[in-house]
C-alpha cells in the first residue's frame, strides 16, 4: 500500500527532526574525537572542528604518562563487570517469583517494590547505614546501592510473563523445578531482554561519578568518570605532569589531553553497543506489552 501525500510529507518531517537531533549529539563528540587527534598548535590555535588537524597521538601519549588513567581504567573495569554481575543475579532473583501467578502475596510484593521508585530514605539516611555497615570506601558501596533497579526489574519481570504458559507447564510435566525451569527454560529465551538490561547496568556502573564521590575518599580507588571531570575543572592534570621532561610540558595542550580522557572514558561502551543493539529494542517492546 502506497503512503499518501500527507504520510509522505509527514515522514519526511520526522527524518528531518530526527537527523538534526542525531547530528546534536554526533557533531560534540566529533569534536573531542578531533581534539584528541590533533596536534596542539592546531588545538591552541581553535582550528579544530570536527575533523583533526596535524594529526597526533601526543595528547594520549602524555595522559598515559602523567596520569593515572590506567588505573582509573581498571576501576570502571572492576566496578562494572562486578556490579553488571550482580544486578542481573538479583534482578533475575526478583523478577522470576514476581512474574509466576502462583507466587503468594505477589501483588503485595510488586507494589511495595514499585514504593521504592517513589519515595527513597534520602542521601544522608543511606551514608549512616553505607557507614554502620562498614562499607564506605569500599566498591561494595556501590554494588549494594545499585543492586536492582525497579525499573529494570519491572522490565525483566514483564517479559518473562510473555513466555508461552503452554510452555511452561510442559516442562513442568517433564519434571522440570523451579530452578532448572529458570536455567534452562526461561533464560534462554530471554536473551533480548537480559542483553538490554546488561547495557542498561552496564552504562550505569561505567558512568557511575556522584556515588563514588560520596562514597569513594581514596583517590587510587577513583574511576574514570571522576578523574576526567578533576581533569576538567581543575588544574590537578598539570601539576601530575609536571614530572615530565621539559620538551614535553612545553607541548602540553591541555584541552587536548581532557579530550583524550574523554575518549578513553566512552570509547568501551562505544564499542560494546553495537554488538548488543539488536537485542535493545526487542527487549524494551516485549518487556513493556503487559502492565
Amino acid at each position: 500500500m502506497k503512503d499518501t501525500f500527507g504520510e509522505k510529507i509527514f515522514y519526511g518531517i520526522n527524518y528531518a527532526l530526527l537527523s538534526l537531533l542525531g547530528l546534536t549529539c554526533l557533531i560534540p563528540l566529533l569534536h573531542i574525537i578531533a581534539l584528541s587527534l590533533s596536534g596542539s598548535q592546531a588545538v591552541l590555535s581553535g582550528e579544530v572542528t570536527i575533523w583533526p588537524v596535524g594529526w597526533s597521538m601526543e595528547s594520549f601519549s602524555t595522559l598515559l604518562k602523567g596520569t593515572n588513567v590506567l588505573g582509573a581504567l581498571k576501576n570502571n573495569v572492576i566496578i562494572t563487570v562486578v556490579g553488571v554481575a550482580l544486578s542481573m543475579v538479583f534482578t533475575i532473583m526478583a523478577a522470576y517469583p514476581l512474574s509466576r501467578p502462583y507466587f503468594y502475596a505477589r501483588r503485595f510484593f510488586t507494589l511495595a517494590i514499585v514504593f521504592t521508585m517513589l519515595f527513597s530514605g534520602g542521601l544522608i539516611p543511606t551514608f549512616l547505614v553505607i557507614k554502620a555497615l562498614g562499607l564506605v570506601n569500599t566498591y561494595f558501596a556501590l554494588w549494594l546501592l545499585f543492586l536492582i533497579s525497579t525499573f529494570n526489574m519491572l522490565i525483566m519481570r514483564t517479559f518473562f510473563e510473555n513466555i508461552p504458559d503452554e510452555l511452561i507447564e510442559a516442562s513442568r510435566i517433564d519434571g522440570c523445578g523451579e530452578w532448572r525451569l529458570l536455567m534452562q527454560i526461561v533464560l534462554p529465551l530471554s536473551m533480548p531482554v537480559l542483553a538490554t538490561l546488561t547495557l542498561f547496568y552496564g552504562v550505569n556502573y561505567w558512568n557511575m561519578f556522584m556515588t563514588v564521590l560520596i562514597y569513594i575518599n581514596d583517590t587510587d580507588h577513583y574511576n574514570l568518570t571522576v578523574l576526567v571531570q578533576q581533569m576538567v575543572q581543575s588544574q590537578s592534570i598539570m601539576q601530575e605532569i609536571s614530572n615530565m621532561s621539559p620538551e614535553d610540558s612545553m607541548q602540553l595542550t591541555p584541552e587536548g589531553i581532557k579530550a583524550a580522557a574523554i575518549i578513553v572514558m566512552v570509547l568501551p561502551m562505544l564499542i560494546v553497543y553495537p554488538f548488543l543493539q539488536k537485542y535493545f529494542v526487542k527487549g524494551v517492546m516485549i518487556g513493556a506489552i503487559k502492565g
